[in-house]
């Protein structure tokens, strides 16, 4: 599974210091070990107070190019669970782009038996010339396959990386274990998932375990992971504990490619009307206020963070979702699964933040999503987390509010005349029950805020013959080479009909 996170997870490999050795579980005789979820726990505690000592990448993998990777395929009648459905799972070789080993065990009974690398898992063919690429013992990682057996739907490779094809059978973003300084230049840390144990659960359940080692922290995770009509859930159960003081330590954290949208077309080089496999990150707070924010391709990095308390749920999510939107055949970009995290207990104070870096590629993920305690994150101390991550094709808000369905970007002032000097205009567009029946004559407000910036005109109105959505444009008045923060929602009355929507616009 090549994609463009390949370039991160080479990212990943660089920034790791040389090294050998992966912790282990005390081994019965054979080779097998007792295995349980408290004893993966109490490892990643005991290791904690040891020195990182990164595993070192093979370098004969390093030789496996992407063609050479291309003519390699797992033979199906190797397969772990060979024909049990989507439980079947295989395992990636190791390549150029993905060249550090993981350790891989079997648990069945409390009692985890190590599943070793063998040439003769792969079948390999010949290329134009007639030579075989040699394959460099070990695994890269895994992948769980659909119950016909053809592509997968769940996949495990490169430092704490893991995504899944969704509803829609589509891969897109991806999420991490752990984002470690992301945002914060030339601090930023990859943390490994060094082994996995796996183990079949109830029914078609698979229970994915793996050890977290980084230079900052060390960690155990527990992923649940089930096929439903909406798309693969996976329960998240993890404790970490920090070896070193971390600046911002973030947590269920999400990675995506933003482009170009209708919001910025002037981004789109390419003939395509939209690039991007996630458009906006939702919010529900622990107040309850739901809140959409458009992603942007911004002139130069920038972290926005959005504080919360307890919150009900964040995500990056793929609105749109007409083929007509994309036009695209190939990558399927209306078919990108949404990814809902949804926190488990209270997880107190802090803040889901979202880092964006400027992009001209859509093979580069620019986007990283995740949630940050507001207490600061020292040596020593330990964290444990529960939360559900759906990778769904459905928004998984309740559609109680209307929502933003569109928006777009331009010049202000009014069509035909000449443009604002020294202004921008945003337009959105709700759509949602909240709205039906409702006309010029009802009261509908746009309650809007501007930081940055002078609001200088709002107008509202509903769409002739597109109800029950509406309009929202608003002109704002700009300082130069600076971003206006934008902040609206729809009320009527004392009652809020729209979620809130947030944007950064750019002069």
């Amino acid at each position: 599974m090549l994609s463009r996170r390949d370039g991160l997870v080479a990212l990943a490999i660089a920034a790791l210091s040389s090294g050998k050795g992966f912790a282990a579980l005390p081994q019965a005789p054979g080779g097998d070990s007792p295995f349980s979820w408290e004893l993966l726990k109490a490892l990643a505690l005991r290791i904690a107070d040891r020195p990182w000592r990164a595993p070192q990448p093979v370098s004969a993998a390093q030789l496996l190019s992407y063609d050479d990777i291309a003519r390699v395929n797992y033979r199906p009648e190797k397969s772990l669970w060979a024909g049990s459905g989507d439980s079947e799972t295989r395992f990636f070789p190791l390549q150029h782009a993905a060249n550090l080993p993981v350790d891989i065990a079997v648990v069945e009974k409390g009692v985890a038996r190590p599943f070793t690398f063998s040439a003769d898992l792969f079948a390999v063919k010949a290329d134009a010339k007639g030579i075989k690429p040699t394959l460099a013992p070990g695994f890269a990682g895994f992948r769980l396959m659909n119950a016909n057996g053809r592509g997968d739907w769940l996949a495990f490779q490169g430092a704490s990386y893991f995504r899944s094809a969704g509803q829609f059978d589509q891969y897109g973003l991806s999420a991490r274990g752990l984002a470690v300084n992301t945002g914060i230049d030339g601090r930023e840390e990859f943390p490994l998932f060094t082994r996995f144990w796996l183990e079949r659960g109830p029914g078609s359940t698979i229970i994915i375990y793996a050890l977290l080692e980084g230079r900052s922290v060390t960690g155990a995770y527990r992923f649940v992971t089930r096929q439903t009509p909406a798309g693969p859930v996976q329960d998240v159960s993890l404790m970490v504990h920090l070896r070193a003081d971390v600046q911002r330590l973030g947590f269920a954290p999400l990675t995506s490619m933003f482009w170009y949208g209708e919001g910025n077309r002037a981004a789109g080089i390419d003939w395509r009307p939209e690039v991007h496999d996630s458009d906006g990150l939702a919010l529900w707070t622990g107040a309850g206020e739901r809140v959409w924010r458009p992603l942007v391709n911004p002139p130069q990095p920038i972290i926005n963070a959005f504080a919360d308390k307890a919150p009900r749920g964040f995500g990056l999510l793929q609105r749109d979702r007409r083929f007509a939107d994309y036009q695209d055949d190939s990558a399927f970009y209306e078919k990108r699964p949404n990814l809902w995290v949804e926190p488990k207990g209270d997880w107190q104070a802090g803040s889901v933040m979202l880092y964006e870096i400027p992009t001209r590629k859509e093979i580069e993920d620019n986007i990283v999503a995740f949630w940050v305690p507001s207490a600061p994150a020292r040596k020593g101390d330990s964290y444990a987390l529960d939360y559900r991550l759906n990778w769904t094709g459905i928004d998984p808000l309740p559609a109680t509010m209307a929502r933003a369905v569109d928006s777009w970007t331009g010049t202000a002032g009014p069509p035909g005349s000449e443009p604002v000097d020294g202004a921008r205009r945003l337009v959105v567009d709700f759509s949602g029950k909240t709205l039906v029946g409702l006309t010029r004559n009802s009261g509908v407000e746009a309650m809007v805020s501007v930081a940055s910036g002078k609001l200088l005109g709002t107008y509202v109105y509903p769409v002739v013959g597109a109800a029950p959505r509406w309009r929202m444009i608003v002109d704002v008045g700009q300082e130069r080479r600076k971003a206006s923060n934008i902040r609206a929602y729809l009320k009527r009355g004392g009652d809020a009909l729209s979620e809130t929507f947030l944007y950064d616009l750019y002069s």
